[in-house]
């Protein structure tokens, strides 16, 4: 399932409701791609978070890795210390 800005526009109790849809599908083995501009919501929902540069992959990060400022450093086209930069999938 492909889901694009998935909470824009909408209050916080519909948001909740839309998060609590989606981990329930995820709990069934749905895979959900999330492509949005809120990164608290993508660092919030997000099992791993790829990072595009003038169409490219420039960043992939898990877990306690997906902070805002990596996230946008690799947004920004910067390589990041520990050497995240186009990560070849």
């Amino acid at each position: 399932m492909i889901l694009h800005e998935p909470t824009r526009g909408i209050d916080v109790g519909a948001k909740s409701e839309i998060y609590s849809i989606m981990q329930d599908l995820a709990a069934q083995s749905v895979t959900i791609v999330i492509v949005s501009s809120e990164l608290p919501e993508l660092i919030g929902q997000c099992d791993r978070i790829l990072v595009m540069f003038q169409g490219q992959i420039n960043g992939e990060f898990s877990g306690s890795e997906a902070t805002e400022p990596a996230i946008l450093a690799c947004a920004m086209g910067q390589t990041l210390p520990n050497g995240t930069k186009a990560v070849t999938l």
